[in-house]
């Protein structure tokens, strides 16, 4: 336990990247973070309000990707964590970081699945962002993280363009 009045001093990370590098990885991830919560807002707010003729479908389609959702962003936040910064977790924050726009009012069903189609390719686009500075400091973990989430969010968008088809 630390005496009272006693500075607690973090330790200095050295785990093969620089602070500066370190930096502008998490400036990558803070911004995936903000399109990955604002997609999952989405996402539960669409399972919540969606009706028509595909309710049951799409109802249970948008609650297993919301659940995928909220599972990934804690991962994302912990990698932030681990580079040695504070993941940002406020509303305010994510609103500066996103490059997702909010939905106003309720759309229609299918309104509903294009919505979430260019919320994924946009968060595809930011994950994919992130690689020039991740393979230029050889960061396999936040590389792997990428790339986990690259493929979720591309299958969805393509699974989520299907339903459009007719």
């Amino acid at each position: 336990m630390t005496p009272p009045n006693k500075e607690v001093k973090a330790m200095k990370i050295d785990i093969g990247i620089s602070h500066n590098d370190r930096e502008k990885i998490v400036e990558g991830l803070s911004k995936l973070l903000a399109d990955s919560y604002t997609l999952y807002l989405m996402t539960h707010n669409f399972h919540w309000n969606v009706t028509g003729l595909q309710f049951n479908s799409l109802h249970t389609m948008f609650m297993d990707q919301y659940t995928e959702q909220w599972n990934a962003l804690d991962t994302i936040a912990e990698r932030i964590r681990a580079l040695g910064f504070p993941a940002p977790g406020t509303y305010k924050q994510f609103v500066k970081l996103t490059a997702i726009q909010e939905v106003e009012g309720v759309p229609k069903a299918e309104e509903m699945v294009s919505l979430l189609v260019n919320a994924h390719e946009t968060v595809a686009k930011t994950a994919r962002g992130i690689f020039p500075i991740v393979d230029e400091v050889n960061d396999q973990p936040t590389a792997d993280l990428i790339t986990q989430r690259l493929e979720i969010h591309e299958k969805t968008a393509w699974m989520l363009r299907s339903t459009l088809e007719y």
